[in-house]
């Protein structure tokens, strides 16, 4: 099984190239591929297949020629991943699957169809505009915290940490709890501090995360819309630009009246073949 690997700010992913959706992925598969000491290792797996070849695709594929099958690296599906769908257009990119063109690209995921374009050294993609919709709470080591509900196409919780508590002292090693009546399909928590001032964005936020079927991870894109959405509206704003600085980086989020764009490196290292038999016991 031929593979690539790839990140967006230290979210890392393994691409499979199964354009004509041939791959027999299983969830034990992918989990396999994902470790870390006996597999490839990733938060997450991309499979590169065309829309008209996927049973999810296919609705989609008079809009976009190619599906981002994306799975977290417990073997679980996830809606969407905003750092992998940057990835995931550099592959394509970079493989002649497709070509930088003045519109958008557009890449069809199960949140919808999202469109993406270069920008220098950066890859961009427009998302839906992150819905804050609720208050809710997350417990991490006995604290408490309130925090806000926001649909990015996926679930996110966003907590803001009080004054005096840093994010490096926050333990990740375990899931944070949360409330299923909110999130009955599970959530990824934000923890959230503010920054300095950035020229040119409206914000500056420090994040770190605990993603749902990934454990912490480096960078989280669609948790960076989510963390910037709640930032604008916590400072009275409906649109603007927020600077998000995660573990592998930095990303910028400009949320506009009817979409969002993530903007950030992503960067394809390295290419090889792994023998699914091998993993698997």
């Amino acid at each position: 099984m031929e593979f690539t690997k790839g990140h967006g700010t230290g979210n890392d992913f393994v691409i499979l190239p199964d354009p004509d959706g041939a791959l027999d992925l299983t969830p034990g598969l992918v989990a396999a591929i994902c470790d870390r000491r006996r597999g490839v290792g990733g938060d997450g797996v991309l499979r590169v297949v065309r829309a008209a070849k996927h049973p999810e695709g296919a609705a989609l594929a008079a809009e976009a020629e190619w599906f981002m099958d994306y799975w977290n690296s417990d073997g679980s599906f996830a809606e969407m991943c905003g750092n992998g769908a940057r990835v995931f257009v550099r592959y394509l990119l970079e493989n002649g699957l497709a070509t930088p063109a003045g519109a958008a690209l557009p890449v069809a995921t199960r949140a919808g169809v999202v469109r993406a374009r270069v920008e220098a050294d950066a890859i961009a993609v427009e998302m839906r505009r992150p819905r804050v919709y609720d208050a809710s709470t997350a417990t991490l080591g006995g604290l408490t915290l309130p925090g806000a509900a926001v649909d990015v196409g996926n679930p996110h919780l966003v907590c803001a940490l009080p004054a005096g508590l840093e994010l490096a002292t926050l333990d990740l090693t375990h899931a944070p709890e949360y409330d299923a009546g909110v999130f009955p399909a599970g959530v990824n928590v934000e923890f959230i501090t503010s920054g300095e001032p950035v020229a040119g964005t409206d914000g500056h936020v420090l994040m770190r995360v605990y993603e749902r079927g990934s454990a912490e991870t480096l960078s989280c894109g669609t948790g960076a819309c989510a963390v910037a959405a709640v930032a604008l509206r916590d400072a009275a704003r409906d649109t603007g630009t927020v600077a998000v600085d995660v573990p592998g980086g930095r990303l910028t989020v400009t949320v506009t009246d009817d979409s969002c764009w993530l903007s950030g490196p992503a960067v394809l290292v390295a290419t090889g073949t792994v023998i699914p038999a091998t993993l698997l016991p």
